[in-house]
């Protein structure tokens, strides 16, 4: 079976357990799922929070001795984008444009970096590979770039394979001044809910094979490095979410008996 055929399997069971599953029953792995989330996607990109002191600030609202203001405000940004990422998720009809990526990353700078919330770049952008320096698409040429690739998001059909290319080609394009990594993949884990899946996490320890894939790609060498990681997150993600639901199913939910999730 192919990945995308595994997932979709995993996807089809999940979605008959979760008419069987208790009210609620799945809110403590959502939960954690949107923290963990917050966490690896800003320590991917240096935020030095770890994973217990992003849940004591989401939670909480403690301060950590020692750490950066601009670490607590990127956690407190992400965790607002991503809340607003799931909310729109449900408009499953309605399609992503161009000025929903432009407020995604309103949603992921608007404390910490304020003043490009949502602003296309206006400086040049580079980033050092194995390959050399790397030089991203001119502020000039980003408009048109976008605006591309705004009409191809909204005819395309939300499935794994298109949140993955979303990624792809809005780091490629790299509108904007910083925040870009953190809006591709809340962008992307936007389509996976589209499409009906649990959003994924992109850990610490995969940053090397992260980068490394988006690296090839970018070079012009295709996306297979990058799509088999992310459907081996999505996968393992999805493992999480049956084996939650496995636990929670209810007993008297007996043949043709639904019991509703809570929304």
């Amino acid at each position: 079976m192919t990945p995308a055929g595994r997932v979709l399997a995993k996807k089809r069971e999940l979605d008959a357990l979760r008419k069987k599953v208790r009210p609620g029953a799945l809110d403590s792995l959502e939960h954690t799922q949107r923290i963990d989330i917050t966490y690896t996607s800003n320590a991917i990109e240096g935020n030095t929070l770890t994973a217990g002191e992003t849940a004591l600030v989401l939670e909480k609202g403690i301060t950590i001795s020692g750490k950066p203001l601009k670490d607590h405000l990127e956690a407190v940004d992400h965790a607002r984008a991503l809340n607003w990422v799931l909310e729109i998720a449900a408009q499953r009809d309605a399609p992503i444009l161009e000025a929903d990526i432009r407020n995604l990353h309103h949603l992921v700078v608007a404390n910490s970096k304020s003043e490009i919330a949502g602003r296309y770049a206006d400086v040049a952008r580079y980033v050092n590979t194995d390959a050399g320096v790397h030089n991203f698409p001119t502020p000039a040429e980003v408009p048109a770039l976008m605006e591309t690739f705004g009409r191809w998001l909204a005819a395309a059909r939300s499935t794994p394979q298109t949140a993955f290319e979303a990624h792809r080609r809005l780091v490629g394009i790299h509108p904007f001044n910083d925040g870009n990594g953190r809006t591709a993949r809340l962008l992307m884990n936007l389509v996976l809910a589209r499409a009906g899946y649990p959003p994924v996490a992109i850990r610490p320890e995969d940053r090397p094979a992260y980068i490394a894939a988006l690296e090839i790609d970018q070079r012009g060498g295709g996306h297979v490095a990058f799509d088999k990681l992310l459907f081996e997150r999505l996968d393992q993600t999805l493992d999480l979410y049956l084996d939650a639901a496995r636990q929670a199913r209810d007993p008297s939910a007996g043949a043709g008996t639904i019991i509703p999730m809570r929304s």
